[in-house]
């Protein structure tokens, strides 16, 4: 599973930290656990860390799968959904080995399983800017270079994997 932390810029210092986004926690220094290749990959690393320009908008997928905690636990699949959040990572999981790099895969696979409504489209969201979705959503998809896939992604809305597409 993917490092629960991401890179956010201190408005009071001007400086980068890391955010536990299970925790809540902050620390300056980078998370002894992580590997310094863990550590570039945090969404916000690249803008953050290495100074890297954000671009302004981004066009992303996803492939989500929604839990009994998420903000609405139903989609057009299910009325109530009941699985744990770890179930439906378990779940993402699962999708990711059927990936493995395949575009076209994870379009087939958002189109029969995500619990998005967008799954009629691939899972494709359109494009985006700055603001329009979940932060740590946001992060990933803005921080992925074009045609990358993220690792699983806990938003209020479930956990997603996401491709950057422009």
């Amino acid at each position: 599973m993917a490092p629960p932390y991401e890179v956010r810029m201190s408005s009071s210092r001007g400086i980068p930290y890391f955010f536990n986004t299970e925790t809540k926690q902050s620390t300056w220094d980078a998370p002894p656990e992580l590997s310094q290749a863990e550590v570039d990959a945090l969404p916000g690393a690249a803008q953050h860390l290495r100074g890297e320009p954000r671009p302004s908008q981004v066009r992303a997928s996803h492939l989500l799968v929604k839990h009994r905690d998420s903000r609405r636990p139903s989609s057009w699949k299910e009325a109530n959904i009941t699985r744990t959040k770890e179930e439906a990572i378990e779940i993402l999981r699962g999708y990711q080995a059927e990936i493995g790099g395949s575009k076209e895969k994870f379009i087939e696979l958002a189109t029969k399983h995500s619990d998005c409504s967008s799954h009629a489209n691939g899972g494709d969201l359109g494009v985006f800017k700055p603001g329009q979705m979940q932060k740590a959503f946001e992060d990933a998809a803005f921080s992925l270079p074009v045609g990358q896939f993220s690792d699983i992604i806990s938003t209020d809305s479930g956990v997603h994997i996401i491709l950057r597409t422009a």
